[in-house]
């Protein structure tokens, strides 16, 4: 557990002045030492690093056909019972709680750092940092070809981060949820207009049904929502296309996913950014108020376990079992519902996710598990590469020009990968930091914000 001072600052975010004791001595601007981190931020960005490989391992591994089959089959089986677990617990929350530690993180960079005269600033840096890490986007999606990346979108939205900064939590919070109702707005402005087509294309059939001569707009509802309903279900052409492509090599893939990635980005930064903003502005909440840093009473973390995970859970459920499992029948669904379940997906997302995080706080405030908590530690003190090196690992174990396993395996047998990849993270990140400072990406990152070459060795 963190030591405190009289304010209440975690001694660990204090950094040490330079030189000899005085009223007007200023601190550098500098990273954080080994010995400056705060473990439980760590082991909880840990979980969070894992987590998401979870929910990122079918895009590595399995063709688009597979969601038909889970979907529209039987209710049973290893596939299905996989596939609803992840969902129900773990799908959006994982990179929920990693956008809520970077939020945290950005405060963290700039506390107790204090500029010095003909230094850049401490913006000066923050911006730095936030560029380069949307060039690591760009590459992991480009070179390392995982069109899943986040980094890119991290870097785009913590540029906007920056004038929030001094804002108080109770602030914070009020824009999170300012973000949620407009998400949740849009969302069901979305559903509205896809009942209106509905609608018209009921009245358009019932009107042929009686024989009656169809208008350009009828016949164009007609067309319209067949369309929509043919878009979801799977194009064969379209996924043998995909298949063949991800069993070739790296060239072709490469050339293949340019167009992929690019409106991958452009669409997720127009439609799901929101979803980003909405945690790192809670991050930055619950951080200032001590949540991540080990401050509050034990009864707080209970509280909000079973809130987050009361909650949310039935919500999930929901959500899975009427929403997500009535794809390809969206006729039927959007007669029987005039809201669309997804509405309430991110309310969802944040209840799970504050859950998560409080049952890594309570397992971490006990002591039960001190080798765990301390491997996660080590995980999520190099959470940078080992994100990266889950792009390097999957991509070569599934695409072409590695072992080829992509789509030779099922639904639930690509959580065998996960789990392997896990072991290996939490076994190389224990070793790695045995005698490194930084993780070699978390060591590259930081010597180019710098403009310097940190120390690497310990």
């Amino acid at each position: 557990m963190d030591q405190h001072n009289s304010s209440g600052t975690p001694q660990s975010l204090v950094i040490p002045m330079q030189g000899t004791a005085g009223a007007g001595e200023q601190s550098t601007v500098r990273p954080v030492t080994r010995a400056e981190r705060i473990k439980s931020i760590d082991t909880i960005r840990g979980v969070a690093l894992l987590g998401i490989l979870m929910m990122n391992i079918p895009g590595f591994g399995i063709n688009w056909d597979f969601w038909n089959s889970i979907l529209t089959g039987p209710r049973a089986g290893k596939d299905y019972y996989t596939f609803a677990i992840v969902f129900v617990f773990f799908e959006g929350t994982m990179r929920g709680l990693f956008s809520m530690l970077f939020g945290a993180g950005m405060v963290l960079f700039m506390q107790n750092k204090h500029e010095l005269p003909g230094r850049p600033t401490v913006a000066e840096y923050y911006y730095r940092r936030l560029l380069w890490l949307v060039l690591f986007g760009v590459i992991n999606a480009f070179v390392l070809l995982w069109p899943g990346d986040i980094l890119f979108f991290y870097g785009l939205c913590g540029m906007l981060l920056f004038a929030f900064r001094k804002l108080s939590p109770k602030w914070l919070v009020v824009i999170a949820l300012t973000c949620v109702a407009f998400g949740m707005v849009k969302k069901q402005w979305d559903w509205n207009e896809t009942r209106e087509k509905r609608e018209s294309y009921t009245e358009a059939m019932a009107a042929k049904k009686e024989k009656k001569e169809l208008t350009p707009e009828q016949q164009g509802a007609i067309k319209m929502w067949t369309e929509m309903e043919k878009s979801q279900k799977p194009d064969t052409a379209i996924t043998n296309e995909n298949l063949r492509k991800m069993q070739s090599g790296y060239g072709t893939i490469f050339t293949y996913f340019i167009p992929r990635n690019a409106g991958g980005e452009i669409w997720y930064m127009y439609n799901e950014v929101w979803d980003l903003l909405v945690m790192m502005f809670l991050g930055m909440a619950l951080y200032l108020w001590g949540f991540f840093s080990n401050r509050l009473r034990t009864s707080t973390y209970v509280m909000w376990l079973l809130i987050g995970y009361g909650i949310g859970v039935p919500i999930a459920w929901a959500i899975f079992d009427k929403g997500f499992m009535s794809f390809g029948r969206m006729g039927l669904y959007a007669d029987s519902w005039s809201s669309s379940h997804m509405v309430f997906a991110e309310f969802r997302r944040i209840l799970i996710t504050i859950g998560h995080a409080s049952l890594v706080m309570l397992i971490f405030r006990s002591g039960i598990i001190p080798w765990l908590m301390r491997a996660l530690a080590n995980v999520g003190q190099m959470a940078f590469t080992n994100y990266l090196m889950q792009s390097i690992l999957c991509t070569l174990f599934f695409y072409g020009y590695g072992l080829g396993y992509y789509n030779k395996l099922k639904f639930h047998q690509l959580y065998y990968v996960v789990f392997a990849v896990w072991i290996f993270q939490l076994i190389f990140s224990s070793i790695w930091l045995r005698y490194f400072r930084f993780g070699p990406f978390e060591w590259l990152w930081r010597s180019l914000t710098y403009w310097k070459k940190q120390p690497m060795k310990l």
